[in-house]
């Protein structure tokens, strides 16, 4: 059973090794994506302008009489002192062709008080430049930048859940080879009794002054030791980011109750140019979900909104007054019909069915923010620990491949020397 177990977690190592390594050191930099996509690209967030924002219409129209191939789909309720607001722009249908317009950029950032657009960019182009250097390695770190083919764009989504799969299963294929090895009475096999805790303490350790193999071994092993719960879950959250609407959601619904979502639970049409215009405006929307917030006593205010034009759906993001980012990751939020104006559903954090905070908790838990800025500094670490396993793993590999080569060749050579 141990050498189907080593085969298992040596090959399954190798397979999820790089994109793990990958993975791991780009999900150490993303935890601070906000505050270091600042400080690299101060003229893209920094506001020139001081005094009063101006209205939220007043924004959009500036930014679409800019460029008239885009619409805005996505812009903030609440400013930042000091700061740009940024607009999620998305193509229109050229009329002439029927097709969407090509575009270079997705997002806008313009001053809230002059109106003057600060620049653009295209969140997640492969690019090494200082602007896009962000949001390239946050896209890496989810999809591996895998691209679109057969009309399908979720590829990198699904392979990375594969990988979480592997890895996932591999956590606890990891953790039994770590066990005391089972004795050997006659011909049966007996557990180890006595002395069973205190051998197994050696995986926990380090050995002083090991040679470099032996270091080696002992980080990896033990590092995955120690830090074995918290991979688990990074693992597994992994598998219900990527794969939550085919694998997860699926699964959960089979022995609990997942309250219906307007986005998970609505196909989008095929055809990207099949846009659903909305019936009712901005405004309106916000109006509406104010409206309701305010009925069931949230004191939390509208703080960004999103239409998704392929689900003809308003997405309004609540949050406290005084606050810039979601307490535990998880915003509240409503969901309006664009059609009519009706509430159609909602995200509310600790509310719902157990599968529903399930779900909710799977971003919090994986980003850290579960914890605050102490849980962001902690899954850094656990991205350089991520890496760090895959890292010496292959180490490992290498030099018991070499080893037997070794062996091999030395075999080979005796049959030769005593011919001679």
């Amino acid at each position: 059973m141990r050498v189907v177990l080593g085969a298992l977690h040596r090959w399954a190592g190798l397979f999820i090794g790089v994109f793990l390594i990958i993975s791991g050191l780009s999900g150490a930099i993303i935890s601070w994506d906000h505050e270091l996509d600042e400080w690299l690209n101060p003229e893209l967030f920094h506001a020139r302008s001081s005094g009063a924002a101006r209205m939220p219409d007043e924004l959009i129209r500036a930014v679409e009489a800019s460029d008239d191939r885009i619409a805005v789909v996505s812009y903030p309720l609440k400013f930042e002192k000091g700061h740009n607001a940024m607009l999620i722009v998305g193509p229109r249908v050229d009329p002439k062709t029927g097709e969407l317009f090509k575009l270079d950029y997705n997002q806008v950032y313009v001053d809230p008080v002059s109106l003057e657009i600060a620049g653009t960019r295209m969140w997640g182009k492969i690019s090494l430049a200082r602007t896009d250097i962000l949001p390239f390695l946050y896209k890496l770190h989810y999809s591996m930048h895998i691209p679109a083919f057969g009309g399908i764009e979720r590829w990198g989504y699904w392979f990375m859940g594969m990988i979480a799969i592997v890895w996932t299963i591999d956590c606890f294929v990891g953790l039994l080879l770590t066990m005391p090895r089972i004795r050997r009475h006659g011909s049966t096999s007996v557990a180890p009794q006595r002395g069973w805790w205190r051998r197994w303490q050696t995986a926990w350790r380090i050995k002083k002054g090991a040679g470099l193999y032996r270091l080696n071994l002992d980080m990896h092993r033990a590092s995955g030791l120690w830090l074995w719960p918290l991979l688990l879950v990074i693992a597994f959250s992994s598998i219900s980011l990527n794969l939550g609407d085919v694998v997860v959601r699926p699964l959960l619904s089979k022995v609990s109750i997942l309250t219906p979502d307007p986005f998970d639970d609505k196909s989008p049409p095929l055809r990207k140019e099949n846009l659903i215009p909305a019936q009712i405006g901005w405004q309106q929307a916000i109006d509406r979900a104010s409206a309701h917030a305010r009925a069931q006593g949230w004191t939390e205010q509208p703080a960004s909104i999103f239409y998704g034009r392929l689900y003809g759906l308003y997405s309004l993001r609540f949050l406290p007054p005084d606050a810039d980012h979601s307490p535990w990751g998880i915003p509240r939020m409503l969901f309006i019909s664009g059609a009519d104006g009706k509430i159609v559903g909602g995200r509310v954090p600790w509310e719902g069915t157990s599968a529903d905070i399930f779900m909710q908790l799977q971003f919090p838990l994986h980003s850290g923010r579960i914890a605050g800025l102490a849980g962001r500094m902690l899954i850094s670490v656990i991205g350089l620990v991520v890496a760090a396993l895959s890292t010496t793993g292959i180490i490992i590999w290498a030099r018991k491949k070499a080893a037997r080569r070794a062996v091999h060749r030395a075999s080979a050579r005796k049959p030769a020397l005593a011919a001679g």
